[in-house]
């Protein structure tokens, strides 16, 4: 029975984004208004501090953003909107919209029953959009603040995937099943949402390899920093429930780094990925 739960999950997901309109949680609608602002190449900051200042959560995340060590070397902190969109970039301001529909997502009624692997995706995320921004900006040409919010957006799919196994109890109490849907089919969900939403090419072709085995000898691309930043995050924080996931292959690692290189990149980067986190989570 569940397995014919998946497929009919799957059927009405290919339908939904077979068609003009996605269905998805209003927590979304913030995050298509600020995708839309940006598209404008015009737009200023004052423009954009009023379509973020509309929004108290989102206002504050920004402000909270602007403040963290990350960003605030100096220590000076900024108390409204426009100069904390003027420190952080205007395109975090996308990265941070994403954060709050992801976050409001996991904390509404419908995703109750998921709480422990919801909690999981979650700590999963935020790890691999901080891990992202650090790599891109110590390995790559990629620009940091595209990477952060592609590692935001790398796992949609498993957001999208809950939101409607949320409506089939048999579903929610098979583990096991629940699992392999996620684990099976969330890359190639996640990328055609993101195409559905109208992400660049870039990002959804780093989504859609997130998963994909293969041996990196050199962090280039927007999908190598993806995937390394993918595969550091999972050895501690992966969202898979370990008595019926699938382990995730890290070996890869191996060919970038020995383990003391690694080891010294997590702790170089520890207080921003903390910061990051914190900043995102607040």
């Amino acid at each position: 029975m569940s397995k014919q739960i998946s497929f009919k999950i799957l059927e009405d997901v290919a339908r939904d984004l077979s068609g003009e309109a996605v269905s998805f949680p209003t927590f979304l609608d913030i995050t298509f208004q600020v995708r839309t602002a940006l598209k404008n190449p015009n737009l200023s900051i004052d423009q954009l501090a009023r379509l973020v200042g509309a929004e108290p959560l989102m206002s504050a995340k920004i402000i909270s953003m602007a403040n963290s060590v990350a960003m605030n070397p100096t220590g000076k902190s900024v108390a409204d909107v426009k100069s904390a969109i003027s420190r952080v970039g205007m395109e975090a301001v996308r990265t941070v919209s994403f954060a709050i529909a992801m976050e409001q997502l996991l904390k509404s009624k419908n995703m109750q029953p998921f709480g422990a692997i919801s909690q999981r995706l979650w700590e999963h995320t935020v790890h691999v959009a901080a891990l992202c921004r650090v790599l891109a900006r110590k390995y790559s040409r990629t620009n940091p603040d595209e990477a952060m919010f592609t590692g935001l957006v790398h796992d949609i799919g498993i957001f999208y995937l809950l939101s409607r196994a949320a409506n089939f109890p048999e579903l929610i109490a098979d583990k096991a099943e629940l699992h392999a849907l996620l684990e099976q089919w969330h890359d190639n969900i996640g990328h055609a949402l993101l195409a559905a939403l109208g992400q660049p090419e870039e990002v959804l072709k780093a989504v859609q390899e997130h998963e994909t085995e293969r041996d990196i000898r050199e962090i280039r691309s927007l999908s190598d920093v993806l995937y390394v930043a993918n595969r550091m995050a999972n050895l501690s924080f992966s969202w898979r429930d370990a008595e019926v996931g699938t382990v995730v292959n890290t070996t890869s690692l191996d060919s970038l780094f020995d383990e003391d290189s690694r080891q010294r990149l997590l702790a170089e980067s520890d207080e921003e990925v903390a910061s990051l986190k914190s900043a995102l989570v607040a």
